[in-house]
């Protein structure tokens, strides 16, 4: 689960905007191969989000392996494919200056993962679809 500090702002529409056309070039890159580090050879980076500073000159990539939990040991190759993926995001995008590009592990699908697997347990299951109770049990205290 990602933790953030609180800001003092909400993201202006242009950070929105630049962030997802990063997200959108970044996941390019990575459908089409062509980050040449050996570690990333054949594996599959999702980008599920980009979180980009008010100067846009930092942007945070969130990234996972749908299926998988390991992207976390991809993250030193990610980082030294930073400078390639900051290039290609110089030429798609028409920016001043091309943001600093860092990545951290999403891990909100894992923890959707966990609490839909928790929500499918028995005791819960039984619990959510209101079982009649027996005479003998008393109410519930409000």
């Amino acid at each position: 689960m990602r933790l953030t500090a609180p800001s003092s702002k909400a993201p202006t529409q242009r950070q929105l905007r630049v962030a997802e056309e990063i997200r959108h070039v970044l996941a390019g890159v990575f459908a089409r191969g062509e980050v040449r580090d050996h570690e990333l050879h054949d594996v599959l980076i999702t980008v599920t989000e980009v979180r980009i500073g008010p100067d846009l000159k930092r942007a945070t990539a969130f990234v996972t392996r749908l299926g998988r939990s390991d992207v976390a040991e991809k993250l030193p190759a990610l980082r030294r494919a930073a400078p390639f993926l900051r290039g290609c995001v110089a030429k798609a995008l028409k920016l001043r200056v091309a943001p600093d590009i860092s990545f951290q592990a999403d891990t909100s699908i894992d923890y959707a993962m966990h609490v839909d697997s928790l929500l499918r347990a028995p005791d819960v299951a039984r619990d959510l679809t209101g079982r009649p109770r027996k005479s003998d049990e008393s109410p519930d205290p409000l």
